[in-house]
């Protein structure tokens, strides 16, 4: 991994951006995804066939934390951008580090017998045998904590960490990402975690730090935060 940085970005609040904040940063997690999905991508789509080499989480409302392999470039006079850091922590086995993560959790289910596996939400999927109810609110919760820990340990085991047992699951969302006239929106789940995780195989954690965890990562989930588990800091922090 080499050649990432890490930018800070904000949408400006003068006047005249002002009066298009509504358009700009929607109300409503689906609508403000979409509209961030845009706006992330104006800093970096240079050309028609570009594709994504970034990764961004919604800090606030039009303010962004992004992991790129290029730095933003603002064309259009929308952002205001702290200057962007290189990122290469130095890592070894056994390092300790503090981490956050907001991720799209899914596990893979065949239809059928031979039939290559379905993607589905890890929660939803474990809620499918629980009828609706007032149990059923319970359940979930007590679901998206299970189930996102047996998810971050699956990713720990394919990309060279492990999490510790007590990582907070919390911020259970169902994100609706409304599409053009007569196409079906896109849906998914969110989770978010906190907590500290030993990194085991450095090549590989961080190949995945760069590459972001989960799915949905157009719309703002993958994007890993760390820093040491002591108060030096490493790499990608929350602020």
């Amino acid at each position: 991994m080499s050649g990432l940085w890490l930018s800070r970005v904000r949408l400006r609040r003068d006047a005249p951006l002002a009066a298009l904040a509504r358009l700009l940063v929607p109300e409503g997690g689906g609508p403000r995804a979409a509209a961030s999905h845009h706006l992330v991508w104006a800093l970096f789509a240079d050309t028609p066939e570009r594709r994504r080499d970034f990764l961004w989480r919604e800090e606030a409302p039009g303010r962004f934390l992004i992991l790129s392999a290029r730095q933003p470039v603002d064309p259009h006079g929308l952002f205001e951008l702290d200057p962007p850091k290189p990122f290469a922590p130095l890592l070894a086995a056994g390092d300790r580090l503090q981490f956050a993560l907001r991720a799209n959790p899914v596990v893979a289910r065949p239809a059928s017998h031979g039939q290559r596996g379905r993607r589905h939400d890890v929660v939803m999927d474990a809620l499918r045998a629980v009828p609706a109810g007032p149990l059923r609110a319970e359940a979930r919760r007590e679901a998206a904590v299970r189930e996102g820990r047996l998810w971050l340990k699956r990713q720990g085991e394919r990309h060279g960490f492990v999490a510790d047992a007590d990582v907070v699951v919390d911020g259970y969302d169902r994100v609706v990402v409304p599409r053009a006239a007569g196409a079906r929106p896109v849906v998914f789940g969110v989770l978010d975690f906190h907590g500290v995780l030993t990194v085991e195989e450095p090549a590989r954690f961080l190949a995945a730090l760069a590459r972001g965890f989960g799915h949905a990562r157009a719309f703002g989930c993958g994007l890993m935060l760390i820093r040491r588990a002591s108060p030096a800091r490493v790499g990608v922090a929350a602020s």
